[in-house]
């Protein structure tokens, strides 16, 4: 799953400040070690980590992680510590060349789960037009390539997901893919979906677009009271949530917008909240901004902390690194993408909060020359948090 490089990373200076002071410290305490490594542990050639980690714990307590390619399959184990690629397709492709059936390549990038039994995931779909003859006006994967964020469902603890027929639209760009074509479009790379109280809470990326309505580029902070009912996702517009952004290709075009959160200048990896404090933790990646005084000096993973879902406070580097966003000529150590925080001693059963520790899980992808090759490794570090009252 490649990200929409150009888009967000043209945020404006001023949207990426953050005013408030540090409220947390992050501080690696331990060497990566390798979960899952792909020339050693894969089914098939499409298992290769390719997401940020999602994780829940089954009805049994047995942890179910997903994070892999678009034939989707899951690490399953006891608990975080001892988790091995289960060879079972929980989900497929099916690389349809019709956009309306939503099943071309799809990606379980969010899940929730309140008894383990049943879950509710978030999935990524591309529509990849240039691969469907006829489809597109242009040659290249990102000028025809088309995102929307749809639902799944599980009734046998994440062992199979379904989809309705279509699936349901949780967050798509207001007319069809065949709009616009030339650059990427739509919502995309959903964030872990999180708790706050009665609400469960999700981020998602956007490129924007000018009709209906003029979208702004940037990271969307969606809300629902049900996550089984996947029609009740709604976005945050400045003022409340209440933008929504249905199945284009069925429902007249709203004209609605969100207003994207700084200051995400990519896709939120992941939230997890504090538990003795409350406050939420959010880790992504970022280009280094070769401005003097730029919000991110380096490239690599950062994190920022919220009292309240819409303020973050400045942004700090967490892991220094060429990372998706960078260029892979020049990148010869291989890149790092798709950060999440997961705390195996989680008191939820989504791993969507913390303590004084936590394990920050990313992908290493190496690099051929100018080329990012499916040799990945899927890899874990020990971080220890500290949030001030």
């Amino acid at each position: 799953m490649r990200l929409a490089l150009l888009a967000l990373l043209g945020l404006t200076r001023a949207a990426l400040a953050a005013p408030e002071p540090p409220l947390s410290s992050l501080t690696l305490t331990g060497p990566p070690t390798v979960v899952f490594k792909a020339g050693r542990d894969a089914c098939d050639g499409a298992d290769v980590p390719d997401a940020s980690a999602r994780a829940f714990r089954d009805a049994s307590g047995a942890v179910a992680l997903f994070g892999m390619h678009y034939r989707n399959r899951a690490l399953r184990g006891p608990d975080l510590d001892h988790l091995k690629l289960d060879c079972r397709v929980v989900l497929d492709s099916g690389e349809e060349s019709d956009p309306k059936l939503y099943d071309d390549r799809s990606w379980i990038t969010a899940t929730w789960t309140g008894d383990g039994s049943a879950v509710a995931a978030l999935v990524h779909h591309e529509y990849q037009a240039n691969a469907h003859p006829g489809r597109c006006g242009f040659k290249t994967y990102e000028a025809c390539w088309y995102n929307t964020i749809t639902a799944a469902a599980s009734t046998d603890g994440g062992r199979t997901f379904a989809r309705t027929g279509p699936p349901v639209v949780v967050a798509g760009a207001p007319f069809r893919q065949d709009v616009g074509q030339g650059r990427h479009r739509g919502f995309f790379n959903p964030s872990n979906i999180f708790a706050d109280g009665r609400w469960r809470y999700v981020f998602a990326s956007t490129t924007g677009w000018d009709r209906p309505g003029e979208q702004e580029a940037g990271v969307c902070l969606f809300r629902t009271d049900r996550p089984a009912d996947p029609s009740r996702w709604r976005a945050w517009t400045g003022t409340g949530f209440t933008a929504a952004f249905p199945d284009p290709y069925r429902t007249a075009p709203r004209g609605e917008t969100c207003k994207p959160v700084a200051p995400f200048p990519t896709p939120v990896g992941a939230v997890v909240r504090h538990r003795a404090t409350g406050a939420f933790i959010a880790v992504f990646m970022a280009k280094a901004d070769a401005k003097a005084g730029g919000a991110f000096p380096r490239s690599g993973f950062y994190w920022t902390s919220s009292r309240d879902l819409l303020t973050w406070d400045v942004p700090r580097l967490l892991v220094a690194g060429a990372t998706l966003y960078d260029d892979p000529c020049t990148a010869p150590g291989g890149l790092i993408a798709y950060p999440a925080l997961l705390d195996p001693a989680a008191q939820g059963r989504n791993f969507d909060d913390a303590g004084e520790s936590a394990i920050l899980t990313y992908a290493t992808l190496r690099t051929a020359g100018c080329t990012i090759t499916s040799d990945r490794d899927l890899v874990r570090r020990p971080v220890a948090i500290k949030v001030w009252p």
